[in-house]
């Protein structure tokens, strides 16, 4: 079998599997597990592709790696150019519903409870396509995003294009970013970022690098540029140091997530301001996503004098993790859009829904597609 029939297969036999691809890379990854048990995360000491939601306080599901498989894929059945944007039955009392939750927000905001929070909605649709042409439409369209397709027969299926990392971590080194901020793609060459865009940046630079203090050495914050993301362009930071030996990397995971990119600030005081104001639920939208703890061989050549062509094999354990973001779920042919904005003291609802809906096309060009 090929790449895309050992997918089909696995869903066909109703096993778990998980097909994705890192930014800026052709190699397309695919781990399959073996059976259909339903494994957890205990404390991100366990080894495989983790796929954890936004509370916390639910269970992170474990994908374990029986059988891994990679392969630059020919995007044969991929679709080129986006068609016309379906069209969106956006139901006024929706709208109505994420307007008002929008200025409670900001009430909370002026009241000095609050300095920051993330409000999310969804987006139904339906579409005859199979998961597998839609895998292959995300790749083809969106190669500097993570680009993903997961499925659990208990848990349901999600594919999505996401642009930000959590963190990334070599052994006991270190990266993460802040990504905040959202201007829609209009053909220019870099735009203007307005007060509401830098103060959002800034707050989720701060409190990821306040994170870190303690658990992090040799800590470096780059400059703040615009990169952008499909149709979308984002203001970002990266961050990098090195993990004390006596920090586990549950520790930093905790810390960090769920950042103030997709929750707000103070982090627990906007959690639970989103759990209980928010009308659906989020379940792995805004959680995280990727490889854990994966031990990888290298060979590489030893320096001693006249050794040149001997090789020495060191492992390295590595961790690469993703927020999930432009993402949806999909259930037979009835597909879930999520789509969210950080809210501010500046913020202005109206905008905010024509945000959400800008972000809306990133799943619904693949769609259309």
């Amino acid at each position: 079998m090929d790449f895309l029939e050992r997918i089909a297969q696995q869903i066909k036999v109703q096993l778990p599997f998980v097909a994705y691809r890192k930014p800026n890379e052709e190699k397309v990854n695919l781990i399959l597990q073996n059976n259909a048990e339903l494994h957890t995360v205990v404390d991100y000491e366990e080894s495989g592709f983790v796929f954890a939601p936004f509370n916390s306080k639910e269970k992170a599901i474990l994908l374990r790696n029986d059988i891994s498989f990679s392969e630059t894929l020919k995007l044969e059945g991929a679709v080129e150019n986006f068609g016309p944007l379906m069209d969106v039955e956006e139901k006024e009392a929706d709208r109505a519903f994420h307007l008002e939750l929008v200025q409670k927000g900001i009430d909370e905001i002026k009241l000095g409870n609050l300095e920051k929070v993330v409000f999310s909605r969804e987006v139904k649709v339906k579409s005859s396509q199979k998961p597998i042409q839609l895998f292959q439409n995300i790749l083809s369209h969106y190669s500097t995003a993570f680009c993903y397709i997961w499925y659990h027969p208990k848990v349901g299926m999600w594919l999505g294009a996401t642009p930000e990392l959590l963190l990334e971590m070599e052994n006991r080194r270190l990266s993460t970013m802040s990504l905040a901020g959202t201007k829609k793609y209009n053909g220019e060459a870099e735009p203007i970022w307005g007060n509401k865009e830098l103060d959002e940046q800034h707050m989720v630079t701060q409190f990821i690098t306040d994170s870190l203090e303690g658990k992090v050495t040799s800590s470096n914050v780059s400059e703040t540029i615009s990169t952008r993301a499909g149709e979308l362009w984002h203001l970002k930071t990266a961050i990098s140091g090195v993990v004390r030996s006596d920090t586990g990397i549950g520790e930093i995971i905790d810390s960090l997530h769920p950042t103030p990119a997709v929750c707000g600030l103070p982090k627990l005081k906007a959690k639970d301001f989103i759990l209980k104001n928010e009308k659906h639920h989020r379940e792995f939208y805004t959680g995280f996503l990727g490889e854990l703890n994966l031990r990888e061989e290298v060979s590489r050549p030893e320096k001693r004098r006249n050794q040149e062509h001997r090789a020495y094999r060191t492992i390295k354990k590595k961790t690469v993790l993703f927020v999930n973001l432009r993402c949806m779920k999909m259930q037979e042919n009835q597909l879930t859009i999520y789509v969210g904005g950080g809210i501010t003291r500046e913020s202005d609802p109206e905008m905010e829904w024509k945000e959400t809906c800008d972000k809306s096309r990133t799943m619904l060009n693949i769609i259309s597609s």
